[in-house]
């Protein structure tokens, strides 16, 4: 690249969010002109792809977990004790997504391509020498970990999963990365293809591995790791090679920015620390419940969580399409539209959540199947119908607290989210679930209304802080437009 080129690219990048990209129209796909146009439309079908997507990999999940159960309950609370570890992993690429996606989708709303070519080669050179960073650590110090988080019988096998899991590191964090430069260009058909490949193979690979192969667990791990190689190198092929993307992957494009690397870390560390949190709340829900009813509740909590994060897959893949909708109209200035983006978003996602709610309640006995199908489970049966039932009281109140999130990590304000869900984990989620469980001595079923009574609480502080958020934007705007 010329010393002008380069120039210029500078001045475009200096000032992120003002001022149109003459290559803007030139470049324009679909995507981009669905998230520069009405936010309704563009929530509807952007979320749609990701619904299918984000079940299917759940059901990934769910049959894993099935076929994990068959191998008896020390190896489904080897992976529940390794989850919440692989969750910090699986946070800190969900979270730098987040950031992606919000600094992309605001340069795309501000017409800005040359600054929303340059944010994404920076995302990918930083999450390449982030996994160099992390890896090693993370293999190394598994063990003594699984030790303090109280795996017991649990751990050798814990150990064995973790660490070839862990071994990928980079694929996963690479992985999410891309998901969120794809979605943060109105892109989600792409992410959902990607995705319905991990999932299927896995569902392939998991008992050929497991059993067929006779790897045990490590044959669990293996099949997540080879499917997510594959998914990786078709999206190398996708950015590199078919270059249909709106967005221009290329070194020549890249040039340093302070202001960017902070925008993407100002809402991804954020949103990373949030999943930390949750696996901070993993680790202690684990806790309270090892000390109240034993390692078999761990084993509960596990299986039963994992039908929990399907149910609420709808959600949480509006809220996902949500925050590039949110930062296109926030860098396009356009904030009655982050108004009805969060109003649309929020009726949708508890209609949703009363359907599944309704469903998981009717339904519970049937799906508790699925983890007691053998000699070695079949005695808790009922707990995971107690826990099925019990999770559903709250299901309504996830879209306040998701669709909140989405929205402030949209506009670039990481730190309230984490707040919020800071307020959420630790003061009411693990608190009510010690109070319960322990001090008033209602054991593994206080721990699991403690769970919802924080979730809902959670919830309530989220959705009543963004309303009063985009008052004080909306009205600020005005201010300034009549000035």
């Amino acid at each position: 690249m010329s010393e002008n080129s380069k120039e210029d690219m500078s001045n475009k990048i200096s000032q992120p969010f003002d001022g149109a990209d003459s290559d803007f129209k030139a470049g324009m796909t679909e995507g981009v002109t669905l998230l520069t146009g009405d936010p309704k439309s563009a929530i509807i079908k952007l979320s749609m792809p990701m619904i299918v997507a984000m079940l299917l990999f759940s059901v990934y999940n769910l049959v894993d977990g099935i076929w994990v159960a068959g191998l008896g309950p020390d190896a489904l609370a080897a992976v529940g004790f390794v989850m919440p570890v692989f969750m910090i992993l699986i946070g800190l690429g969900n979270g730098l997504g987040a950031g992606v996606n919000s600094t992309i989708s605001r340069l795309i709303g501000s017409k800005n391509k040359a600054a929303a070519d340059n944010a994404g080669v920076h995302s990918l050179i930083f999450v390449t020498v982030l996994s160099v960073i992390i890896t090693i650590p993370l293999i190394l110090l598994l063990e003594p970990i699984m030790v303090a988080m109280g795996a017991d019988s649990a751990t050798g096998q814990a150990v064995i999963y973790g660490q070839i899991v862990f071994a990928g590191t980079i694929l996963f964090l690479f992985t999410n990365i891309g998901y969120a430069m794809l979605r943060a260009e109105g892109d989600a058909k792409k992410p959902m293809y990607a995705m319905t490949i991990s999932a299927v193979l896995n569902m392939i690979l998991d008992p050929v591995m497991i059993y067929w192969m006779g790897w045990g667990i490590a044959g669990a791990a293996w099949a997540t790791i080879i499917s997510v190689s594959i998914v990786s190198l078709i999206m190398l092929y996708w950015f590199f090679v078919k270059r249909e993307s709106y967005l221009s992957l290329r070194l020549r494009y890249f040039s340093y920015s302070k202001k960017i690397l902070k925008d993407i870390l100002g809402v991804g560390i954020p949103a990373s620390f949030e999943f930390f949190l949750m696996s901070i709340v993993l680790v202690i829900i684990n806790l309270i419940l090892v000390d109240v009813s034993g390692t078999d509740s761990v084993a509960v909590y596990t299986g039963g969580w994992r039908v929990v994060m399907f149910a609420i897959i709808p959600m949480a893949a509006i809220a996902t399409a949500s925050v590039s909708v949110y930062g296109a109209n926030f860098g396009a200035r356009r904030f009655e539209n982050l108004r009805t983006t969060l109003n649309f978003s929020v009726k949708i996602g508890i209609l949703i959540s009363l359907i599944t709610a309704v469903v998981t309640w009717v339904f519970a006995p049937q799906i508790t199947l699925l983890f007691t199908y053998t000699p070695e489970s079949a005695n808790l049966a009922q707990f995971f119908i107690g826990f099925l039932q019990t999770m559903c009281l709250f299901y309504p109140f996830v879209a306040l607290g998701m669709m909140s999130s989405s929205l402030f990590q949209g506009t670039g304000k990481g730190v309230t989210s984490f707040v919020i869900n800071l307020f959420r984990n630790l003061v009411f989620i693990a608190v009510f679930a010690y109070v319960m469980g322990v001090v008033l001595e209602m054991g593994q079923v206080g721990v699991w209304y403690g769970i919802v009574l924080g979730d809902i609480f959670g919830g309530i502080l989220g959705y009543v802080w963004a309303v009063l958020y985009l008052r004080v934007l909306i009205k600020h705007e005005a201010c300034i437009n009549s000035a």
